[in-house]
């Protein structure tokens, strides 16, 4: 498998790094000057999406009055955008060469944000069916081309949303764990890309279960994992289910790990427990008094810990914030109908407008 995966590489354009060096994750800030040397997210300047991927950009550009200070709110913050099999795999590299480009202005210096959701079958489709060989190889061409555009940027990463999918596989099959294996792998053996493997969320899966997945998966070879991507819980919650999957990560012989969560709508957070038949079509918070629904939560950052009492969280939760979260991040995607579909103008402005941050 080593040897299979190092010729692949090779024909890709790419040398990997040995493991002990992908252990830790590569940093994104990595010869920047004055930068921090323990989080490779902070201490640089993180690029603003100016194209129509999903239409909230070109909707701020078109608003105005009230409603475009709200899509403001969205629209100018550093996005994390999602990419998979709807994009071509021979035009994979090219896409995201020009994505980093709208999000970077060119600026090498700058950070590009992405999430990818490549593999195919996913979410329900995958308790059903197991990639075939072609689907494989397919898988693997995609890679290698978007690792090849991505080259020497910039770039944080959540690699492959709801993992926790991989427990539904027919039959238990390695396959499409094998597939982010080999991604983990790819992307990590880039200069300046850190990679987080997507861990689900705190109200989904046991501790157990999500850390034989991020082993499956090769977390061993990133920088860690990232959570709440879909769902809805606390910040808080996050941070103190995050620190045992470290911990637990740590008692399996995988040290050193840190992660991401992701603040985009948990503003008024819930959990899928509270709300099961309702979980993917929540409606966003009807006033700024609403609670348990969907509106904007914390802004990106990488001062996780700067401000805990109106982040709500308690000072030991801040201590866990400050030494193993590397940053607040908005991969979720809450002005798209049911985080996936349409943009909603509507409710991009009707989540802004009740945000408590």
């Amino acid at each position: 498998m080593k040897l299979r995966l190092a010729l692949l590489l090779c024909v890709a354009g790419l040398v990997l790094a040995p493991a002990s060096a992908l252990a830790a994750g590569n940093f994104a800030n990595a010869g920047l000057s004055g930068v921090s040397t323990t989080n490779p997210l902070a201490g640089m300047k993180w690029g603003v999406y100016h194209g129509t991927l999903d239409d909230l950009y070109s909707a701020w550009q078109s608003a105005h009055g009230a409603d475009k200070a709200l899509l403001g709110k969205e629209a100018l913050q550093p996005l994390m955008y999602w990419f998979g099999s709807w994009n071509q795999d021979s035009l994979a590299g090219d896409v995201a060469q020009q994505y980093i480009q709208a999000q970077t202005n060119g600026d090498p210096d700058v950070l590009s944000q992405m999430a990818i959701f490549r593999a195919d079958p996913w979410e329900g489709a995958s308790c059903k069916e197991v990639p075939t060989p072609l689907q494989v190889a397919s898988y693997k061409d995609w890679i290698n081309n978007w690792a090849r555009g991505i080259g020497s940027s910039r770039v944080a990463m959540d690699l492959q949303p709801d993992v926790p999918f991989l427990n539904c596989t027919p039959d238990h099959s390695q396959v499409p764990a094998e597939e982010l294996n080999y991604a983990a792998q790819v992307f990590s053996a880039l200069p300046h890309t850190t990679v987080y493997i997507d861990a689900g969320a705190s109200d989904w899966q046991s501790v157990a279960s999500v850390v034989s997945l991020l082993r499956e998966a090769g977390v061993q070879y990133t920088r860690g994992f990232a959570l709440g991507a879909t769902h809805y819980d606390s910040t808080a919650h996050e941070l103190v289910y995050g620190q045992k999957v470290v911990r637990a990560l740590a008692a399996n012989g995988i040290p050193g790990m840190h992660f991401i969560i992701n603040t985009a709508q948990n503003g008024k957070p819930f959990t899928t427990q509270q709300y099961p038949a309702e979980f993917k079509h929540q409606t966003p918070c009807a006033s700024k008094q609403s609670a348990h629904c969907e509106t904007l939560g914390i802004p990106p950052t990488t001062d996780v810990a700067g401000n805990p009492k109106a982040d709500g969280l308690s000072p030991h939760q801040a201590a866990i914030a400050a030494k193993l979260c590397d940053a607040y991040l908005w991969f979720g995607r809450p002005w798209l109908k049911d985080q996936a579909g349409q943009f909603e103008e509507k409710q991009a402005v009707q989540i802004a407008a009740t945000t408590p941050f």
